[in-house]
């Protein structure tokens, strides 16, 4: 083991349970505010990262690296690990940096505009055929993962259910189109009641396994079998995604929108957001007011000022 810098060294294996370290937070914080400026997938974001020089000098790099920063789905996880709190933290620096660069007076922080709106969900329009189908597909996957042997998946004619639905419902042949619709809710009431049956003898455990898939299989069956839901009760526009509501918003254009209400604060003259804040439940917009201005009062608190 002799060289031109004489012996070299022998070292020894050993594992590490350090596991692979974490991408710098900066960079994190940065393809965020990215993302959002951009209007950038998980995914794109990534990828124009290690194509632009300056979202890397933006990111804190010193140099060029023709790479990407890190995966898609770590952003996902970061999103979670942040959570609501780091981003009202996010949001307030970012306020702070305002007032300390002279974009922004601290007189103008006292009088705020607050408003309303909808922020969509990347969701399908939530028609009842494709609810079925999906809660059908869900239904199936969930008892092969649990290891329950159905007596037949429909498979084949639930495919054909669902393109016959929307067949019929472009030619407005809605007798039809409710028909096959009934048959797909027969089809996911019977998946639901199997599963139940061949779970209860496995054990507490894949019950509970599978008594979320249930439950929104049965929410889905419900409220395809009604034209209006009974009170208090809401409605599954998404299976991904449960907290979804139908809001009304009077565009002639678009109607409805499906997403969550979400209320803004900004200043009256220079438009600087001060307050975000997402309301589940889809309140009455007065109702909502109150927490506005008690987020905006608490992320401006570093520069005395109450709005």
């Amino acid at each position: 083991d002799l060289d031109l810098f004489g012996e070299s060294p022998v070292r020894a294996a050993r594992a590490s349970n350090a596991g692979r370290p974490r991408v710098p937070l900066r960079v994190m914080i940065a393809l965020l505010y990215l993302k959002h400026a951009f209007n950038e997938s998980d995914e794109g974001v990534v990828e124009r990262w290690g194509e632009t020089p300056t979202w890397q000098f933006f990111s804190g790099r010193a140099y060029f690296e023709h790479r990407r920063p890190c995966d898609a789905t770590t952003l996902v996880k970061f999103r979670r690990l942040l959570g609501e709190e780091g981003v009202e933290e996010l949001l307030a620096q970012t306020i702070n940096v305002a007032v300390e660069t002279g974009l922004i007076k601290p007189q103008e922080l006292k009088r705020v505009v607050v408003d309303t709106t909808v922020q969509p969900k990347a969701v399908a329009h939530p028609t009842d055929s494709r609810l079925l189908e999906t809660a059908r597909t869900k239904l199936v996957e969930a008892a092969k993962a649990a290891g329950i042997a159905l007596k037949q998946t429909f498979a084949k004619e639930g495919k054909e259910l669902a393109r016959k639905a929307g067949r019929y419902a472009h030619a407005r042949q809605f007798a039809r189109m409710r028909r096959v619709i009934k048959r797909q809710r027969t089809i996911v009431a019977r998946l639901q009641r199997e599963i139940e049956r061949k779970a209860s003898r496995l054990g507490q455990a894949i019950q509970s396994a599978l008594g979320h898939t249930l439950n929104k299989a049965a929410r889905l069956v419900a409220q395809t079998a009604n034209r209006k839901t009974a009170d208090g009760t809401r409605k599954l526009y998404a299976w991904h995604a449960p907290e979804v509501e139908c809001i009304n918003k009077g565009k002639a254009r678009c109607p409805y929108e499906f997403g969550v209400k979400v209320g803004i604060a900004s200043t009256l003259k220079h438009s600087l957001i001060v307050g975000a804040r997402a309301f589940h439940g889809n309140p009455y917009d007065g109702h909502t007011l109150q927490a506005q201005l008690e987020q905006a009062t608490i992320l401006m608190q570093d520069s005395g000022i109450k709005p």
